[in-house]
Order: structure tokens, then C-alpha cells, then sequence
């Protein structure tokens, strides 16, 4: 397994993630479809060109989501019971399509859950386009696996 057990977690370490993904129009227009977001700003070329971004943008879902799949690696693949919660969603500049965008995570919180059995963590995304522009960051919290215990037989 990649991803990392609660031990192995660092308050206040900074994870740059080594996966990248440039936005295609198609996976826009794929995510707004499954997701029924027929947002003309996403969608409809003539419309977003009368906005002040002049084209169209990618759903900020998507980029949210992108960047928590760009983190799983480095962080909860294949040590995670559950994502708990995703706060403070920010999208300080838009996303187009051609985007190539890359994440870090910080952590910043991680506690034993009350049974001592998993624990809990804490970290802030940020997410970066090509130009090194910040277009998305929020916390994202873990119920993660604690490292099993190695029994001599």
C-alpha cells in the first residue's frame, strides 16, 4: 500500500504531491453530466464569453475532486476507513480547460479516535494550476487505519 497509516502522519508536514492532471473539455463536460450540473458557464461556449472570464470554466466540483484523488496516493491509499468531512471549500481563481493542476496537503490536526483503534487527520489542500496560481484549497478529514500490529508466532 501507497497511502499512510495515522502513525505515519506529521502534524504541520507538507506532502507535494507527485501527480499532475491537465483538464480536458471532455472531462469537464463528463463530470457536468454525470453530475447533472448544466451550468452554462461550464457548458455553453457563447455564453461564457459574454462573462468577465471569457470562456468557459471547469466545475469547481471537479477540481475539488480531481485534487483529492491527486492526493491519495502520498496520504490514504489503502489505510482510510472513511473520508469524515471536507471544509472551508475555497476557489480563489478559475480553472479552464488545457489546466494542468497539482496538490499539496499540510496536516494539520491528527487525534486517536476514543477506542484507540484509528485515528483521526486533519489536512489542508491546496491545489495549483501551471502558473503556480492557487484555484482550490479545503480541509479534508480521515478515519485512518492504525499500523497493525506485527505478531510473533
Amino acid at each position: 500500500m501507497a497511502g499512510r497509516y495515522y502513525e505515519e502522519f506529521t502534524e504541520g508536514e507538507r506532502i507535494e504531491h507527485q501527480n499532475r492532471r491537465t483538464i480536458s473539455e471532455a472531462d469537464n463536460q463528463r463530470f457536468c453530466d454525470m453530475t447533472m450540473n448544466q451550468q452554462p458557464l461550464h457548458l455553453d461556449r457563447e455564453f461564457a464569453a459574454d462573462t468577465e472570464f471569457g470562456e468557459r470554466l471547469v466545475n469547481g466540483l471537479y477540481t475539488m475532486s480531481l485534487a483529492v484523488g491527486l492526493t491519495i496516493p502520498e496520504t490514504t491509499d489503502g489505510t482510510i476507513v472513511a473520508n469524515l468531512s471536507y471544509d472551508d471549500v475555497s476557489h480563489p481563481a478559475p480553472v479552464f480547460h488545457g489546466d494542468t493542476i497539482r496538490a499539496v496537503s499540510t496536516v494539520t490536526e491528527k487525534r486517536e479516535t476514543s477506542d484507540g483503534e484509528r485515528g483521526v487527520v486533519t489536512m489542508h489542500v491546496e491545489v495549483f494550476d501551471q502558473d503556480d496560481a492557487l484555484v482550490c484549497s479545503f480541509d479534508r478529514t480521515v478515519l485512518s487505519l492504525k499500523r497493525p500490529e506485527v505478531t510473533e508466532s
